[in-house]
């Protein structure tokens, strides 16, 4: 089951029944909105068939948080190849983003020289993290948060009780993959709400208590959650000139992490040493 996107899905049932398919999609938006499960979902209707253990149907994700050059050639050299068993190729490359410079560069090559019966479905949080050649040769696809109504209706009827689902929506923000994570994952779900108590502790502790707590803060979370839930609370806070400040080092920290391998632990301390 998809939740919501329901503009999206049509778009592209559109475009399937249209029979022109593009050669290249951008799905683009925030982590954890379900642009991974809709790419899933779209390829195995042109594929017209489940998409496990299918020859025509490639699947690339980051390795060591990147997508290497190799694995951009690998993926040319199979799409390139006549299909097996449906009228086309599909691939998807999760997390875009994560392509080397190198790793785009070879990638635009495929592009350049697409054919007709291959389909690539590239998902990225953001088309900013892309060379721009790349994105002018993609249909791109936005994806929205959910509205929040939807996310508690489906939290319940999957047997959620009402305060856990208070609780869970405090994070989710629009994201329906973050709230059945959550809804899954108690354990996850107190670490959240600890950062988000802890957070007035942070803000009058000393330097020492900052440093001890971005290390115990990445023992237990990743940097990406950890930031979203820092967040989260300025953005609560937005009309102090100091929060809005704030948030705006966390989306710097965060962009980074996107595209390169920024020192974690470092990164952080900066960042409580300013809240």
């Amino acid at each position: 089951m998809i939740l919501g996107h329901e503009k999206q899905i049509a778009f592209l049932k559109e475009i399937l029944n249209s029979e022109k398919i593009p050669h290249a999609f951008l799905f683009v938006g925030k982590e954890k909105l379900g642009k991974k499960k809709v790419a899933f979902e779209f390829a195995s209707w042109i594929l017209n068939s489940p998409l496990q253990n299918h020859p025509d149907f490639f699947y690339l994700e980051p390795l060591k948080n990147q997508i290497s050059i190799d694995q951009i050639r690998e993926l040319h050299w199979n799409i390139s190849l006549k299909p097996f068993r449906s009228k086309y190729k599909v691939a998807i490359i999760d997390s875009a983003n994560k392509m080397t410079l190198e790793a785009q560069n070879c990638f635009l090559k495929t592009l350049e020289e697409p054919k007709g019966d291959s389909v690539i479905i590239l998902i990225s949080e953001s088309e900013n993290f892309l060379l721009p050649t790349i994105v002018s040769r993609c249909q791109k696809i936005k994806f929205f948060p959910v509205k929040k109504e939807k996310i508690e209706k489906f939290l319940k009827e999957r047997g959620v009780g009402e305060e856990k689902v208070k609780r869970i929506m405090k994070f989710v923000q629009g994201r329906p993959g973050m709230a059945i994570e959550l809804s899954e994952n108690e354990e996850k779900l107190e670490k959240f709400e600890k950062l988000d108590k802890d957070l007035i502790k942070i803000e009058k502790g000393n330097i020492y208590f900052k440093f001890q707590k971005a290390k115990e803060l990445l023992e237990n979370l990743d940097l990406s959650e950890i930031l979203e839930i820092l967040a989260i609370h300025f953005r609560e806070k937005i009309f102090e000139k100091r929060a809005r400040e704030i948030l705006t080092e966390i989306q710097k920290i965060y962009f980074l992490t996107k595209i390169s391998n920024v020192d974690k632990r470092l990164a952080l301390e900066i960042l409580l040493l300013k809240i």
